[in-house]
């Protein structure tokens, strides 16, 4: 039975997430993404599931710089996770009673609409996360009268669920990944991959990014995700974290990331593996995998001085 780190309490949405990418995991609780993604690298750990960004708050940069500048790991899964957030309280709570409430800030964000409307008089306070904020409220004497979080973090800490799907949007989705250390078998290609890398610039100059995306663009290789952040080597100064659609043993993606080994500073491989939304490429004429092999016999014939 593999042990996966995760970011904790428990409760949390990423417990949620750990569940449904490996119901028979053993599941250890961290207090953070990063002490999740240490304990896989130091062995507490077969592997953790952290999330990596959200359909609405956007990338999740503590996980980005993790996987920029800690011990290599490498994702093997991931999964779209939709959002549902509960008001929860301690049994016999009601709602005009609510003055103080307890939530992450990204719940913050997400409900913003709902406690404005239902919820005019009540301060809301951040937490370190949703299952923390649960974990409080559940707590004799906790100053806050509630907590926006999960319905499992509810059935954890034995509070009762006052309102349903309280964020703003329905269609709110977080996608996670669950990653281990360096050394395994990639998941075999499927044809609905995805393929991560962070990508360090050789240096500043004019059109340098222009010169990555070109690398994946002549090779018909779709971006999905395309984030900057700071090296923190002065203003100004990044690196890049990319997904796009493939396998690494695809060619069109092989070439591609050939090329950018050549053209920038430092490629960090994160891994090729199935989508989570099933969704498969269209690859554009002459970057199948056959295209690229005729094209390389064709070139050796030449080389060989074969018409």
């Amino acid at each position: 039975m593999p042990r996966l780190a995760y970011l904790g309490p428990e409760g949390t949405f990423t417990e949620e997430a750990l569940r449904l990418l490996d119901p028979t995991a053993e599941r250890l609780p961290c207090a953070s993404v990063s002490a999740a993604l240490n304990a896989a690298r130091a062995g507490d750990a077969d592997g953790a599931v952290v999330p990596l960004e959200n359909s609405i708050e956007g990338a999740i940069t503590t996980t980005l710089d993790e996987f920029a500048w800690g011990e290599p790991l490498m994702i093997n899964a991931e999964l779209l996770l939709p959002v549902r957030f509960s008001l929860l309280a301690r049994p016999g709570t009601d709602i005009p009673h609510i003055k103080r409430v307890y939530t992450h800030p990204a719940a913050i964000t997400q409900c913003r609409a709902y406690v404005s409307r239902e919820l005019p008089d009540a301060v809301v306070v951040a937490a370190p996360s949703t299952a923390a904020a649960a974990q409080e409220v559940a707590l004799p004497g906790s100053p806050y009268d509630a907590a926006i979080a999960a319905p499992i973090a509810g059935e954890h800490y034995g509070l009762v669920e006052l309102a349903s799907d309280v964020g703003d949007r329905s269609d709110t989705v977080t996608r996670f990944v669950k990653v281990g250390r360096p050394g395994a078998a990639l998941p075999e290609a499927t044809g609905s991959d995805r393929t991560t890398l962070v990508v360090f610039l050789a240096d500043d100059r004019p059109g340098a990014l222009l010169e990555m995306l070109t690398e994946f663009s002549v090779r018909g290789v779709n971006l999905t995700r395309i984030e900057s952040r700071p090296t923190g080597d002065g203003i100004g100064r990044y690196f890049f974290h990319f997904d796009f659609e493939g396998h690494v043993a695809d060619a069109r993606v092989g070439e591609a990331l050939s090329g950018l080994h050549r053209i920038a500073g430092e490629v960090r491989f994160l891994g090729s593996y199935p989508r989570a939304d099933g969704v498969a490429p269209q690859v554009k004429r002459g970057t199948s995998d056959g295209e690229f092999a005729e094209a390389g016999d064709w070139l050796a014939r030449i080389r060989a001085g074969r018409l």
